[in-house]
């Protein structure tokens, strides 16, 4: 019997395993899930919790829901990847494969910055972990006058948006408590502006100016002094808070550097069109674990199970990999008060205005605040859980779809 090795059970990891178990007999493939956790984070959800939009038992429930029949799920941890013996270490063991898909992620490393650490939850913050999520929440609660700073240390990092979405519905969250006039928001990035693609940095750098928002731009992150309470960057530029919301460096999975798998951060080199590891022969890679450029986020994970699932069944088959997957990312950006944007963009064509997911219908509007848009922001949730985890098709194209859309916004 062959052997399919999936290291990772967060979305690009469950969705592949799911889609495999359909193409592949079981009686021909043994397909094996190796985790680490045995819990499944809604990671999108984590921005809500310092609201408290949502609680712990949102963005929470057990991997093994959503890891379908036929499919081994093991909780161990990878210690090492051998791609001449095909082999790969964990704490416990090791596993043979024919075939690899890594779908291991990326987390969050602020002891890569001096000094961030000498106020780590204390005043210093982040909500991309469910620890620091909670963390803020009670911080955020007593909160009511002074200077909350958001800080992108470098790229890249999982969600691009979710930063933004993080200073507008602080906007929302201080204006309903009744003290946003007391209250200081800026956002500081190494950006030119408030996002990678131009037209879409253009509009939401004005639903920024209008919240009241500062903007801080070209700001590298060289150090914090949490004494002093200022961030510093490598130009000497120094930026004062009471409150850091702090997006740290993101790195890939030490196992994945020690095995020379990736580079020096942990990020795979990865063909952008088929998916398949630049380096290394039957080796395939998915969502934040890649280095392609394209944003790290959930449903740029779910388009890229696509291509992969359908390139690895045509190398199992004996054909090359089409290269197929385009960049396609669909991100809904939370700007509060029941409001939402949303953005479609893949690596050639930037957000543009029009309607989404049906060309001329919607419902939601595409680089646009809305109600529709909140909408669907909020039900999200349970289309990842009922749907998108399961494999189940969504109707969403994998590959961006002009129709619908206004080229003219460009």
């Amino acid at each position: 019997m062959r052997r399919i090795l999936i290291l990772g059970a967060g979305a690009g990891g469950t969705i592949v395993a799911n889609m495999l178990r359909k193409e592949l007999k079981e009686a021909d493939w043994q397909i094996t899930i190796i985790d680490r956790d045995e819990r499944h984070h809604y990671q999108a959800g984590y921005l809500f919790i310092p609201f408290g939009v949502y609680g712990e038992q949102d963005v929470l429930k057990p991997k093994k829901e959503f890891i379908p029949q036929g499919v081994e799920f093991v909780i161990d941890k990878v210690m090492k990847i051998d791609a001449a013996q095909r082999r790969v270490e964990t704490l416990k063991g090791q596993y043979d494969y024919d075939w690899l898909v890594i779908a291991t992620g990326c987390d969050i490393q602020p002891s890569e910055i001096n000094g961030m650490l000498d106020g780590w939850r204390k005043d210093i913050f982040d909500f991309y972990t469910l620890e620091g999520a909670l963390a803020l929440r009670k911080q955020l609660k007593y909160f009511n006058s002074g200077k909350i700073v958001l800080n992108i240390a470098e790229f890249p990092y999982k969600c691009p948006i979710a930063p933004l979405e993080f200073v507008f519905m602080a906007d929302w969250f201080f204006t309903v408590n009744g003290v946003r006039d007391k209250v200081e928001i800026e956002f500081v990035t190494p950006l030119d502006n408030v996002f990678t693609k131009p037209v879409a940095a253009k509009t939401l750098a004005a639903v920024a100016a209008k919240k009241n928002i500062k903007v801080t731009p070209y700001f590298d992150l060289a150090q914090v002094n949490a004494k002093e309470k200022t961030i510093e960057s490598h130009k000497c530029q120094k930026v004062g808070y009471d409150l850091l919301v702090a997006i740290p460096p993101n790195m890939g999975a030490k196992a994945l550097i020690d095995s020379e798998i990736s580079d020096p951060v942990g990020f795979v080199p990865t063909d952008k069109h088929t998916l398949k590891a630049s380096k290394f022969d039957r080796i395939y890679v998915i969502g934040d674990t890649t280095n392609v450029p394209t944003s790290k986020a959930g449903s740029v994970a779910h388009y890229m199970a696509y291509t992969l699932v359908e390139n690895l069944v045509r190398e199992i088959d004996g054909y090359p990999p089409l290269p197929k997957f385009d960049g396609h990312a669909t991100c809904f950006l939370a700007s509060g008060f029941e409001k939402a944007i949303l953005l479609d963009f893949n690596y050639a064509v930037e957000p543009l205005t029009g309607k989404f997911p049906f060309p001329g219908m919607g419902p939601f509007s595409l680089l646009q605040e809305s109600l529709s848009n909140h909408w669907g922001k909020m039900m999200f949730r349970w289309v990842y859980w009922n749907l998108m985890m399961k494999g189940l098709d969504l109707p969403l194209e994998p590959q961006m779809n002009l129709a619908g859309k206004i080229r003219k916004a460009a």
